[in-house]
């Protein structure tokens, strides 16, 4: 899969803590209308997630967000 903007921290949890595949990530990044639209409400609304593993993303993106921070 190439680099759609997605950092490859965030497709390995994808990948390994959501159980999406390579094709799974490859219909949202082919289907996206804009490059800023959020990949998890893209998996969600293609039914690749269920609401409680949005949350899961949502939740792990806000911790990588808080780790960051100076």
């Amino acid at each position: 899969m190439e680099n759609h903007s997605i950092s490859t921290e965030f497709s390995q949890f994808l990948q390994q803590e959501m159980d999406l595949s390579r094709d799974d990530l490859a219909v949202v990044f082919n289907n996206r209308r804009q490059p800023c639209d959020p990949i998890p409400m893209l998996l969600w609304q293609y039914g690749l997630i269920s609401l409680n593993q949005l949350q899961t993303i949502w939740d792990w993106l806000d911790a990588q967000i808080y780790f960051q921070l100076p």
